[in-house]
């Protein structure tokens, strides 16, 4: 593969992140973290998890940052359901992710932690938390914690790029596209919660593809594009389910959904409810809290 094919299939991965941590350039990749790194990343998890904590929800749609995706306008690539309770720790996450050696996906859930440092840059990461009114909150809960139906959902073919409206692959974002469905409508298969998300207009914004992009999924084991129709392929793009999607489509469905933004940089963790998103750099503004972590 060319260093270029390489880059993109990395872009594009990392667009769909499958798993908490997965190495968007392989999945024997890891990144070191030191102890003043670790240090800090705790310290910016207690902050989220004492925010989630005083909000009172009951659910809430979670993303990270991962690799740098601003060439192609993401910041977010991976998103999760955080729970108060029910998965062992307070504010833990359920989330689908690519077991890299079996090739398949599984649900895995996770600490608040252990979600956040799944980053590739320890110095400067972002979150984004969309706190759910309790009458989508509530159903959402009970139907991540129902193994029947949170795993009646999970499609162990996985490609980081998957169509949001096929049932050939799933990423990440769309098994949590269609738990909202499923708990919003009561369906039970695939097939049935993205017909319910067509109805209910959710519409991903498609991700820019080069034709050297789409010839990089012949070389990536996460990667596939004979699920996406002709048409959009032809014309550069690729519609899959992203963090920003489903907040999108969430907040439409329910104005009262409160998003908090974080991120930890060398101001220490800013925290915003609202506004406009944080700027590049982890840079606070007028109105932002700070919470110093040196």
């Amino acid at each position: 593969m060319t260093p270029r094919a390489a880059l993109a299939a990395a872009l594009l991965a990392a667009a769909g992140a499958a798993q908490a941590g997965l190495p968007p350039r392989g999945c024997d990749r890891t990144t070191a973290i030191t102890a003043p790194q670790q240090d800090r990343l705790l310290r910016f998890a207690a902050v989220i998890r004492e925010a989630l904590a005083a909000s009172g929800a009951q659910a809430a749609l979670i993303a990270r940052s991962g690799t740098d995706l601003s060439r192609v306008g993401l910041r977010y690539s991976h998103a999760a359901i955080a729970l108060p309770d029910g998965l062992g720790t307070p504010w833990a996450v359920r989330q689908l992710y690519y077991a890299c050696a079996e090739r398949r996906s599984r649900l895995f859930d996770q600490g608040l932690a252990g979600f956040i440092a799944g980053s590739d840059d320890a110095d400067v990461g972002y979150i984004s938390v969309l706190l759910l009114p309790p009458e989508a909150a509530a159903p959402l809960a009970a139907a991540a914690l129902d193994k029947d139906v949170a795993l009646g959902l999970l499609d162990a073919r996985y490609s980081a790029n998957a169509y949001a409206f096929s049932t050939a692959y799933q990423n990440c974002n769309q098994w949590v596209a269609e738990l909202l469905a499923a708990a919003s409508a009561g369906t039970r298969t695939r097939e049935a919660a993205q017909a319910w998300l067509r109805r209910e207009g959710y519409a991903p914004e498609p991700v820019r593809a080069s034709p050297w992009l789409l010839l990089a999924g012949r070389f990536v084991p996460w990667l596939h594009f004979h699920d996406h129709p002709v048409e959009q392929l032809n014309a550069g793009a690729v519609q899959t389910s992203l963090p920003t999607s489903l907040e999108a489509f969430a907040q439409r469905r329910w104005p009262a959904a409160r998003r908090l933004e974080f991120c930890h940089g060398p101001a220490g963790v800013v925290q915003r409810d609202g506004g406009a998103p944080l700027a590049d750099g982890c840079r606070p503004q007028p109105g932002d809290r700070v919470v110093a972590l040196d």
